[in-house]
């Protein structure tokens, strides 16, 4: 993407990673015509974390709530679209490549848009002895899903695998563990996928601690 191009913001309380699944439910007007852009166009769109306003636009005071987000976030891909009803879309997306806004703009009908700079794909780092316990946790995930009868396709990370590089792993486990959004954007930001794994680890090891007491 070239970082002149504006994007199209949805500013939710959650955090995609790249790799990440999202699935979401769109009947705001705002939303509407840009996801039905996006999907026509097969281009992304933005996934930001709000600090502040609801991800339904509401009407306070005569005024609508202010919304503020995180100027760090990640393009989502739409994978599947589907119209149950007039007014309402259901969409499957995937988080590609993390961006950092540089400037951003509320339109007149609500839609938040960015000039985004999309940062490096996260490079392929082997996962050191040391930190073998977190694939084979992730590895010990889908095996349970699988015995479950859970199918690929609603599994809660989708193949390709990719076991032995420390950023999907620690992306993936960014989506699995109940961190704070204040945790995930944090590991979002990391740009060394070493270190996100390691700070995982930690959270992973205080997520275990209680079953070994």
């Amino acid at each position: 993407m070239d970082r002149d191009t504006r994007l199209p913001l949805f500013p939710l309380r959650t955090v995609l990673f790249p790799g990440g699944r999202l699935p979401l439910q769109i009947f705001e007007v705002r939303y509407l015509d840009m996801i039905g852009r996006a999907h026509r166009e097969g281009i992304p769109f933005g996934v930001v974390c709000l600090t502040e306003g609801d991800e339904v636009r509401r009407n306070v005071d005569g005024g609508f709530q202010a919304e503020t987000f995180h100027p760090f976030g990640t393009l989502a891909r739409i994978d599947r679209l589907e119209r149950p009803r007039s007014g309402l879309l259901n969409i499957q997306c995937t988080g590609l490549q993390r961006f950092r806004l540089e400037r951003t703009e509320c339109l007149p009908h609500g839609l938040w848009v960015g000039d985004a700079e999309t940062l490096p794909d996260d490079p392929l780092v082997p996962i050191p002895s040391d930190l073998e316990h977190t694939r084979i946790a992730l590895q010990r995930v889908v095996s349970d899903l699988r015995e479950q009868g859970v199918g690929d396709d609603d599994m809660p990370l989708q193949a390709p695998w990719r076991f032995d590089d420390c950023g999907w792993v620690a992306n993936r486990w960014c989506d699995l563990l109940p961190l704070s959004n204040a945790l995930r954007q944090q590991l979002l930001v990391v740009d060394s996928p070493l270190v996100r794994l390691e700070l995982v680890a930690d959270a992973l090891d205080r997520y275990r601690q209680p079953e070994a007491d």
